[in-house]
């Protein structure tokens, strides 16, 4: 990692953070303030502190919870990983009667293997019309952003330009079939006009709490 790629740090703590990354694999525990106190050459153990707080707070390493109040490094390829790992949870969609799917400013952590390499959105499952495809009330749905699908896809349908619903799609000439998958409920037919694909399901994620 090159120093430019570091947040805004004073040159005295840009070289404690150097010193911690070419030496820190050489202490065999997480080494205390005293200890780097004396392999710094540093006689001030509060201004040390000082200077391992700036770092912890931004993010290039973290204290060790134990009685040692050891530190150690932060690994900022695994951090900036898990960022990338969010994606927007643009509100609730219904899986019954359609309703709007609101976009909005939250992220949620999504594993990548319940994504694509495609951009995708989460949305929270309303409804129970998908039961018998184990998709229930109150789950998380990775939705693929994309404008078409084949037939048999589980889709993000936009109807009539106002309300999104997750259906199974089936697309005949001159219309647009949207199954549930739930016995009790009867499938909905539009003209094609009506129904713009905004996705297609590709993860699912639930709590149980």
């Amino acid at each position: 990692m090159k120093l430019h790629d570091l947040p805004n740090l004073t040159r005295r703590q840009l070289e404690i953070y150097e010193y911690l990354v070419k030496n820190l694999h050489r202490f065999p525990l997480p080494p205390t303030l005293d200890e780097l106190c004396q392999a710094l050459g540093l006689s001030s153990r509060g201004s040390l502190h000082k200077q391992l707080q700036a770092l912890v707070e931004a993010g290039l390493i973290e204290p060790m919870n134990n009685k040692r109040r050891g530190i150690r490094l932060v690994d900022r390829k695994k951090k900036e990983h898990r960022e990338d790992d969010e994606l927007p949870l643009y509100g609730r969609i219904a899986a019954g009667r359609p309703i709007e799917a609101i976009a909005g400013n939250e992220t949620i952590p999504v594993p990548p293997p319940l994504r694509t390499d495609k951009p995708c959105y989460v949305l929270e499952v309303q409804g129970d019309s998908m039961v018998e495809e184990g998709i229930l009330d109150g789950d998380w749905v990775i939705i693929e952003q994309r404008n078409h699908a084949r037939n048999g896809e589980i889709v993000v349908a936009l109807v009539n330009g106002e309300e999104a619903t997750l259906k199974r799609i089936e697309q005949k000439p001159g219309k647009v079939i949207l199954h549930p998958a739930n016995r009790n409920m009867k499938p909905m037919t539009y003209h094609p006009d009506q129904v713009q694909i905004q996705g297609v399901l590709v993860g699912q994620m639930r709590r149980y709490h």
